[in-house]
């Protein structure tokens, strides 16, 4: 699998896509600490690590709806393993004008556009959520 990420972010948004309550994902660091920054903005009910039947380490995503209405409407890799995007504290763009989120990953960790700015740290953009 070339960019983790992104198959991660089309799985959330196929299984919404289906009215799923729950979808898995192979584990890794980078995918929990974007799912940490999602958790905490209140775009997904959270998620756990477990083991999945052929042994390797898996995330069990919960997915929030709002009136039968999947809570995240739009999903969108930014940075790609072909075509990196890198912004400065200055130029980390605003979703919708403030009403989503641009999730960064910075030298002090995963995190979303808003905390970046208040840290005053800049990094890749690795992807936008409305």
């Amino acid at each position: 699998m070339n960019d983790p990420i992104g198959d991660m972010l089309t799985r959330i948004r196929n299984s919404q896509m289906r009215g799923k309550s729950t979808v898995k994902t192979p584990a890794s660091r980078l995918r929990a600490w974007v799912l940490d920054v999602l958790e905490a903005e209140g775009y997904i009910r959270g998620y756990e690590k477990t083991t999945g039947a052929d042994g390797h380490p898996e995330l069990v995503i919960s997915l929030k709806y709002f009136d039968g209405d999947p809570v995240i409407r739009e999903l969108k890799r930014v940075s790609t393993p072909g075509r990196r995007v890198y912004a400065g504290v200055k130029d980390i763009p605003q979703v919708r004008q403030g009403l989503g989120v641009a999730i960064v990953s910075t030298p002090k960790g995963v995190m979303s556009d808003a905390a970046a700015r208040q840290a005053n740290v800049g990094g890749e953009v690795l992807c936008t959520i409305f």
